[in-house]
């Protein structure tokens, strides 16, 4: 390998290191997402999250948050729960489309991670009743979602663009959440 192949010349006197090959895609989220394959993902994430807190296991809290973990790296095309929403649920249940922005719904996801993060850590430290209520908290989320379309993640991302601490840049479909509501 040589210098010219890792590296591109800006100008005589700068080097600036190319972005590898190898990954590029490998973490994209799609954009725009198909919402009905959000609200079929959701009420998997319910059905999962209700077995979790029955059982009180550190490893389905662990299988809940993986599942978060593989959408937030590339949306459903890593995640059990997304391939099935999109492939099966979506065609046979919904039959229907309605594409929305896909930052957001990232952001959600995240969200997600976090919750089902923390409830795996505080069941594996022995707080099964904690870690029950933060995925309780978790469902209330997924059952707005999965029944009525209301994103509480993509409420917060809104709200956070709005005020300047996600640039608008990140996602100008939705850059003008609650701007135009009177």
């Amino acid at each position: 390998m040589t210098d010219s192949d890792v590296f591109t010349q800006v100008d005589s006197s700068i080097a600036v290191a190319e972005t590898p090959s190898w990954h590029r895609g490998v973490f994209d989220f799609p954009n725009p997402v198909n919402d009905y394959a959000a609200r079929s993902t959701a009420g998997l994430v319910i059905a999962l999250a209700i077995v979790a807190i029955a059982v009180d296991k550190p490893w389905l809290y662990g299988l809940l948050a993986l599942g978060f973990a593989l959408r937030v790296a590339g949306g459903p095309r890593y995640s059990p729960f997304g391939r099935l929403a999109v492939h099966v649920i979506v065609p046979r249940v919904w039959k229907r489309t309605k594409m929305v922005p896909g930052p957001p719904k990232r952001f959600a996801q995240t969200i997600g991670l976090v919750f089902s993060g923390c409830a795996f850590v505080l069941s594996a430290a022995g707080f099964g009743l904690a870690a029950q209520i933060v995925v309780g908290l978790l469902i209330v989320a997924a059952v707005l979602e999965f029944a009525f379309g209301l994103c509480l993640g993509c409420i917060g991302f809104g709200l956070l663009q709005r005020a300047g601490i996600i640039p608008d840049s990140v996602c100008e479909a939705c850059n003008d959440f609650g701007r135009n509501r009177a």
